[in-house]
C-alpha cells in the first residue's frame, strides 16, 4: 500500500482496496450524474459547499473552521480514515483534485483522488447503481489549517518576478489570451504567467501521463523540481487539481484559490493583467478533453 501522506493520487485498484478497509468515498461529479449512476458507498459533494458564496471570492475556502468541521463531519469524514474523491476526469473541471487540495489544506493527511476518476473505479470493479445515497455516519475530523499548499492574492503579488518562481495559468488557451467565458471582470493573465492547460497532463481517457512525461512537460516550460510553483485558474478549481498532481509528483506547488475571479476584480493599476496576441497551441486531443 502506498504512503498516503506523500501521494495525493491513487490508482483505481488501490482505491478499491482502501474502500474495502473502510475509506470514505466522495463523489464530486455533477449532481445529475450522481443520481443516475452512483457508486453505492459514495457520498455526493460539491466544492461550492465548502467555499464562499459571493463573487469575487467564490474560489476561496470558507473562513469559519467550526462550520467547515461540522460540514466535513456530516459527510462521515474521520481523522485517521482515508478519504477518496472521484470526478469525471474527461469532462469535469478537476473537482476531485479541488476536494483533495481542500482537505489537505484543512489538515487531512489521507485525502486522495483516483487516477482516471469515476470511470476508472467502475472499470476496477466497483458496481454502480441508480438511486439515492444512504446518509453517512458522522465523522470525527477536526479542521486544522495548513498554509503549505495555498497562497493569497497579496502574497502572490509580492513575489511576482522572483527568481525560481513559476506562476502557472491552468486555464484554456482562450482564457490565457484574454477571453472571459467564466465570469472574470477583466481578461488576460497574471504578468509573467506560464500557460499550462491542466488537461495537458492527461490522456484522452482522463488518465494521468507518467511522472516522467509530466516532469518533461514542465521542464520544457522552464520549470524544474526545485522551482516554486503557484497555479491559478478562474476560481481555484482547475489549479487546485494541478497543485494536487504536482505536489504528489514532488514539486513545491501552491494554489491561488482566489484566482482570476478575485485578481481581475481588484484594482487594475495594482493587479495588472497581460494579454497574448496568439493563443497557446494545444493538440486537438487536448482541446477535446
Amino acid at each position: 500500500m502506498c504512503n498516503l501522506a506523500d501521494n495525493w493520487i491513487v490508482s483505481a485498484d488501490i482505491a478499491k482496496e482502501l474502500l474495502s478497509r473502510g475509506a470514505t468515498l466522495l463523489d464530486a461529479r455533477a449532481p445529475i450524474l450522481k443520481w443516475f449512476c452512483r457508486l453505492p458507498p459514495a457520498i455526493p459533494v460539491t466544492w461550492q459547499e465548502f467555499s464562499r458564496s459571493h463573487f469575487p471570492h467564490k474560489g476561496k475556502i470558507l473562513e469559519d473552521d467550526t462550520i467547515l468541521t461540522e460540514k466535513l463531519q456530516a459527510l462521515g469524514i474521520c481523522q485517521d480514515q482515508p478519504v477518496i474523491a472521484i470526478a469525471n476526469s474527461v469532462k469535469g473541471w478537476g473537482e476531485d483534485g479541488r476536494i483533495v487540495w481542500m482537505l489537505r489544506s484543512l489538515g487531512h493527511e489521507k485525502a486522495v483522488f483516483v487516477d482516471g476518476g469515476y470511470q476508472a473505479l467502475v472499470k476496477a470493479g466497483i458496481s454502480h447503481v441508480t438511486g439515492a445515497n444512504n446518509p453517512p455516519q458522522p465523522g470525527d475530523f477536526i479542521v486544522s489549517r495548513r498554509s503549505t499548499w495555498e497562497i493569497n492574492r497579496d502574497d502572490l503579488k509580492a513575489i511576482l518576478g522572483n527568481d525560481n518562481l513559476a506562476v502557472i495559468d491552468a486555464r484554456e488557451p482562450r482564457e490565457y489570451a484574454g477571453k472571459t467565458p467564466y465570469g472574470e471582470t477583466r481578461g488576460g493573465h497574471i504578468p509573467g504567467a506560464i500557460h499550462l492547460y491542466y488537461k495537458q497532463l492527461m490522456d484522452k481517457q482522463g488518465q494521468l501521463l507518467s511522472r516522467g512525461e509530466i516532469v518533461e512537460i514542465l521542464r520544457q516550460k522552464g520549470v524544474s523540481l526545485s522551482t516554486k510553483i503557484v497555479s491559478y485558474c478562474s476560481g481555484g478549481i482547475r489549479s487546485a487539481w494541478l497543485t494536487s498532481v504536482l505536489t504528489s509528483f514532488g514539486f513545491d506547488a501552491k494554489n491561488y484559490p482566489g484566482s482570476m475571479w478575485e485578481w481581475s476584480a481588484s484594482p487594475a493599476d495594482s493587479y495588472q493583467l497581460e494579454k497574448s496576441r496568439r493563443l497557446p497551441q494545444l493538440r486537438a486531443c487536448q482541446l477535446e478533453i
